[in-house]
């Protein structure tokens, strides 16, 4: 197999976002190759460790993909503050004799979103709701690349995941565990200081919260999961995510004093696109009295170029709106409507761009994570579940089809789920070995032989 196909037979996405298919954004050319080393949100240590731990496999794997896309340029954009990390990648470069640059990066937020690394990198924006490789970069996570060495030098398949556990447990720690080990063992594993607590599956500003306890029973580690933090239910972070739509657009209408903070730290807006929430939020009160469709666009046509990073709301607003959810809300009405918004194809950054970063610092004092911050997870421990249950959807796309049946015995790295054919799709391989018990349309169920 070539690399690409490797690649696709390993079922490697991206680890760090929303798990875009690795072999479709890696079959193509590019002028740059960006590693994504950055570790976006606060609290996460999963990149970290894995610079400093498999610092000699992340460049070598750099150094194959590089060669495949026949990129010019090698990057790894990574917060300056991160020595230890760098030490360990300036180390492996000299050893490899790898032409691989070191991007230091101011500690803000959000760092590690993909386009604002290109922007940074390249000084190059991104089309609207665009890809990197249309301004002729790639970029992959580090946990993607390290994922891709294993699989092209020692044939592994995705079935293992590194993640941190934060928050409040006894102390952070990482965690390697094979995909669809239950979350509930994650957390045990670090000890939780609280027995009534909430989570969020990524970080504190674009993660998943989970609050209800089945509903934590329920959650398991999925090729994209790389933080755990635990919080007490009654956290601002938690409690905000119940507050009802209908409550959130009547508050807009009320309270905002169009400061436009929300726009001028968007970070979409200062590398150029279309984006302004806080005219968003001042239409807000004309949604029901609109009957024009053009009309409608100009009114909250912006929201399509949200991001969803979540500075808007969790930083920038005084009045504590919600400019993302309202965003969000409004993109589900242009969908509904049929418009289609058109894309700004050549934005150009604006000369505010490095003047309006949030430093990352000043952001968790805002989220009240303070007391969780500069606790570092150091050594990794092994879970071995007894059980697993493997989510047939773990990608952008369409989900993979199951190709095994109750009672089917299965080793590690054996595949469970194909890649649907009419989509994109990726494989999905059994991550321990054992007995399949349960084949659902959401998973497949493995227990321990």
């Amino acid at each position: 197999m070539n690399l690409i196909e490797t690649i696709k037979d390993a079922g490697i996405v991206g680890a760090g976002g929303a798990g875009f298919p690795t072999h479709v954004k890696l079959n193509t050319k590019a002028e740059y190759y960006i590693v994504n080393a950055a570790e976006c949100e606060p609290l996460i240590e999963t990149d970290k460790y894995l610079c400093r731990t498999f610092a000699d496999e992340l460049i070598k794997g750099i150094m194959m993909i590089s060669t495949h896309l026949e990129a010019k340029k090698s990057v790894i954009a990574i917060k300056a503050k991160y020595k230890p990390e760098i030490a360990a990648l300036r180390e492996a470069i000299e050893k490899n004799g790898a032409d691989i640059e070191i991007f230091e990066m101011r500690t803000f937020y959000p760092a590690g979103d993909e386009q604002v690394i290109v922007q940074q990198v390249t000084g190059r924006s991104v089309p609207e709701r665009g890809l990197p490789i249309e301004v002729g970069a790639v970029i992959n996570n580090v946990g993607t690349i390290v994922g891709m060495y294993n699989a092209i030098v020692h044939g592994k398949k995705n079935t293992s995941k590194f993640l941190s556990v934060v928050g409040e447990v006894q102390e952070p720690i990482m965690l390697q565990v094979p995909i669809g080990t239950p979350i509930r063992e994650c957390i045990q594993a670090a000890n939780p200081k609280i027995s009534d607590y909430a989570i969020i599956l990524g970080g504190p500003m674009m993660g998943r919260v989970v609050a209800d306890d089945e509903a934590i029973d329920q959650q398991f580690v999925t090729k994209t999961t790389g933080n755990i933090i635990v919080l007490p239910k009654n956290h601002y972070l938690i409690e905000r995510t119940h507050v009802p739509m209908d409550r959130i657009k009547h508050q807009a209408r009320s309270a905002c004093i169009q400061c436009r903070m929300c726009t001028d730290l968007c970070p979409r807006f200062q590398i150029g696109h279309r984006i302004k929430p806080h005219l968003v939020m001042r239409n807000i009160w004309r949604e029901n009295s609109i009957d024009s469709d053009k009309q409608f666009e100009e009114c909250f046509g912006d929201a399509v170029n949200c991001c969803n990073c979540g500075l808007c709301e969790l930083f920038s607003c005084p009045m504590g709106l919600s400019p993302r959810r309202v965003n969000g809300y409004m993109k589900g009405k242009l969908q509904e409507r049929g418009i289609s918004v058109e894309k700004n194809m050549h934005p150009v950054s604006r000369p505010t761009v490095e003047l309006n970063r949030v430093p990352t610092d000043r952001l968790i004092a805002r989220l009240d994570l303070g007391k969780y911050n500069g606790l570092h997870a150091h050594d990794c421990i092994e879970l071995h579940p007894k059980e697993v249950f493997i989510p047939l959807s773990q990608h952008i796309g369409k989900p993979a089809v199951a190709v095994k049946n109750v009672g089917d015995k299965v080793c590690e790295g054996d595949v469970i789920a194909s890649a649907d054919a009419t989509g994109l799709s990726t494989n999905i391989h059994a991550s321990i070995n054992g007995t399949v018990c349960d084949v659902t349309s959401s998973g497949i169920r493995i227990s321990e032989n």
